[in-house]
């Protein structure tokens, strides 16, 4: 058996803790099922017993795709991915009165309930800060040489104009942020998903590049996720049944599918650095 570096096994088990953040996510709403019944889709469990695990997946979930976002145009978009995870754990999908047992909603169309407003403003904040944070280390270690200004430079813009456009949205129009903030970070996310599978299957990384079968594989998830978005969306608004339900749930699996392959892929890598 060979050796295996420290690092090389810590990015082993981050990959492997990834795919079981979904996994975790989904339990979660299998278990609350038999207390609040099948509702409109995965988001609206937020509201249920399986809050906790649902949020906690999502964070666990951006730190993961952080650490591993690896180099290149692929880097950029899972960075962007793991900028709005956070974002579909705080911010929750609008609901209407009665959709969901035992939650009270107090206004005629769909909305965020009064009651998990003081929570969205507290979650806001914090997720503002941390960014903030993450960025400003960031660029401290590019200053100091420890990681490469030129391929850490697009990944530090682009988080630098999702905070500022996620802090000016929830000081002008809050009620934007509230009402369509929760489905646009899940859009963009699998959106973002769905890039790097194409981008594998088109122009993959010179450095340990899929084999001709995985190219095919990244191309038919690429081609799945985005044609399960358009469907839920257009059958989100035609249909009665549980849809977006179904097209989240399909989403997550297409995810955990997405990441194996980009385990197995990178499995061998010798010597993962934050030096790229």
């Amino acid at each position: 058996m060979p050796d295996v570096s420290t690092s090389q096994r810590t990015y082993r088990y981050l990959r492997l803790a990834l795919a079981g953040a979904p996994v975790a996510l989904l339990l979660s709403v299998l278990f609350a099922m038999p207390d609040v019944g099948v509702l409109p889709s995965v988001s609206h469990y937020f509201y249920t017993s399986a809050r906790t695990v649902f949020s906690a997946a999502l964070v666990a979930a951006s730190a993961c795709l952080l650490a591993l976002s690896g180099r290149g145009p692929q880097r950029v978009l899972l960075d962007v991915a793991a900028l709005l995870a956070p974002l579909v754990a705080i911010v929750p999908t609008p609901v209407s009165a009665g959709e969901v047992p035992g939650v009270v909603v107090d206004c005629a169309a769909p909305c965020v309930p009064a009651a998990f407003i003081d929570d969205l403003d507290n979650a806001i904040a914090t997720y503002l800060s941390v960014g903030a944070i993450v960025v400003s280390v960031g660029l401290i270690l590019a200053r100091r040489g420890d990681i490469s200004l030129r391929d850490s430079g697009p990944t530090l813009a682009v988080a630098a104009a999702v905070l500022v456009l996620v802090a000016a949205v929830w000081s002008l129009v809050p009620e934007l942020l509230v009402a369509a903030g929760h489905v646009a970070a899940a859009v963009g996310f699998f959106g973002s998903i769905a890039l790097v599978a194409l981008a594998e299957a088109v122009c993959p990384p010179g450095e340990h590049p899929p084999g001709r079968r995985m190219r095919a594989g990244y191309l038919v998830v690429a081609v799945a996720l985005a044609a399960d978005l358009a469907a839920t969306f257009v059958l989100g608004l035609l249909a009665d049944l549980p849809v977006v339900l179904v097209g989240e749930v399909v989403a997550l699996t297409l995810f955990v599918v997405f990441w194996m392959m980009q385990t197995a892929q990178k499995w061998s890598l010798a010597d993962p650095s934050l030096r790229a």
